[in-house]
């Protein structure tokens, strides 16, 4: 009888532990946000070629991010908010759609609020986004 119960208890005990998953489906992944350091106008560049993503290995806050593998399977998108005159500004991706010939991005961008004490300080904002398609890209 202390067997079965013993049985049965590691069978519970088993089928209870958690187990990790990684989501490796997931469409894009944000590689940095910065709120200064990006150009001072607005822009969206979108990198396709590997000449072109190859650039982004030189920065030191991407080069640990970046895989030899990941330049010939995904796209990488640079968004640029240009020069803001006070800090509490960000620009970021509010949802990523996938179709059957593309991908659509849409861009949001973020303002700090009225009554939020802001930094008076020029700032930059920008964020590099890397797209886990080779799809054609559409940013709104």
């Amino acid at each position: 009888m202390k067997k079965v119960i013993s049985i049965v208890t590691v069978f519970v005990l088993i089928s209870c532990g958690t187990t990790k998953t990684t989501d490796s489906k997931a469409l894009f992944e944000i590689l940095t946000a910065q709120s200064d350091g990006g150009g001072n106008i607005k822009f969206f560049e979108i990198l396709t070629e590997p000449n072109e993503i190859k650039m982004l290995e030189n920065d030191p806050l991407l080069k640990d991010k970046m895989k030899q593998d990941d330049i010939n399977t995904s796209n990488y998108i640079i968004l640029n908010m240009g020069e803001k005159n006070t800090g509490g500004y960000s620009i970021g991706v509010e949802k990523v759609e996938e179709t059957d010939k593309n991908i659509i991005i849409t861009v949001k961008e973020n303002s700090p609020a009225p009554d939020a004490m802001t930094a008076q300080v020029i700032t930059y904002p920008y964020t590099v986004v890397k797209i886990h398609s080779k799809k054609e890209i559409i940013i709104k």
